[in-house]
């Protein structure tokens, strides 16, 4: 396993990172079949551990909090705190009533605390922004960010997907105040879903910011057949609004995963995986729920795409619209989305 900093920062984390969005409890109501227990989830948090991932990447609101539970039960039984980096994040409501979501400084403080309460830890690694907040003045939000850690409670804070903008000005109001700055960006990014190119990667890369994007796979469509369905797939309802465009585009770019992994005698995972760590991301946010999993992605570290395979890869592509950020416009824009 390979170690690299996490951004500016002196933070070594594995080129892979564990989600743990599929560790949780299904009776919680938060998801359909594919989450997985705790006694379920074991194997591959130990699996993880020992092919040398150190990095897991779990939120507040996975299985309603269930995901922080597993894994702050099953991270100790196989490893030291001190070895391991732990991230978490914060912003979807936990529950519908004023003040329990967002990213004000009362609902952070809450979340922080509820989030440590959960995974039985004095601090968290990485604690991240889920999404931006509209409602909340970004100067609360970076000053209450940075007071968690000078509290102790998060050693770096992160940010997930958001416009580049956005982003952008976080970074400078930090700056400006001297306060803690990101050091890694959540977003998403993979072979079908690529419009994070346009600016939030070229702005990552100046500033020295990692990216560990969420789904590289696509919600596994890029794992498999084009006519092929998983449980996940059926279920899942966030995953279905995210790859309804150009859908003839998609399946070519799916065949050319399947033809080179077949030329290259790997799984389509590893192919699809192993275009991220072509692109120079940090750690692509991996899920691991059966057998091979793992194996298929530890592989992608080592694959060694060609420039022409990758050129394969990408030449069906066909822009979208964003999916997964805020669409709201900001105050006094008067472009639309679908404008521009």
């Amino acid at each position: 396993m390979e170690y690299v900093n996490l951004g500016p920062s002196g933070l070594k984390v594995s080129r892979l990172c564990l989600g743990c969005m599929s560790y949780g409890d299904t009776t919680k109501g938060w998801h359909g079949d594919w989450v997985l227990s705790e006694d379920e989830s074991r194997p591959f948090i130990r699996e993880a551990l020992e092919a040398g991932i150190n990095f897991f990447d779990t939120a507040n609101m996975y299985s309603k909090g269930a995901s922080e539970e597993v894994i702050g039960k099953l991270l100790p039984e196989f490893a030291r705190r001190d070895e391991i980096v732990v991230a978490t994040k914060a912003f979807l409501p936990w529950r519908q009533a004023p003040n329990t979501g967002g990213n004000s400084r009362k609902s952070l403080f809450q979340a922080v605390d509820d989030s440590l309460i959960r995974l039985k830890m004095d601090y968290v690694d990485l604690f991240q922004i889920h999404r931006w907040d509209k409602d909340t003045p970004i100067e609360e939000t970076m000053e209450a960010l940075h007071d968690i850690v000078k509290a102790g409670k998060a050693r770096y804070i992160g940010a997930s997907s958001m416009w580049a903008w956005q982003f952008a000005k976080a970074q400078e109001v930090a700056k400006a105040n001297g306060w803690t700055r990101f050091v890694s960006m959540q977003n998403h990014v993979n072979l079908l879903y690529r419009e994070e190119e346009r600016e939030m990667l070229p702005l990552c890369a100046d500033q020295g910011v990692s990216v560990i994007p969420w789904s590289p796979l696509a919600r596994g469509k890029l794992a498999r057949a084009w006519d092929e369905t998983t449980v996940r797939s059926e279920t899942d309802g966030f995953g279905k609004t995210l790859y309804r465009q150009n859908e003839e585009a998609d399946r070519a770019i799916i065949e050319a995963v399947g033809a080179i992994a077949a030329e290259r005698g790997v799984s389509r995972a590893t192919v699809a995986l192993g275009w991220h760590f072509a692109k120079g991301v940090t750690a692509p946010i991996i899920g691991a729920t059966k057998d091979g999993h793992m194996a298929a992605a530890v592989a992608a570290m080592d694959l060694g795409l060609t420039g022409e395979e990758v050129a394969r890869l990408e030449e069906p592509y066909l822009p979208k619209q964003p999916v997964g950020v805020e669409t709201t416009a900001p105050r006094n824009w008067s472009l639309s989305v679908r404008d521009g």
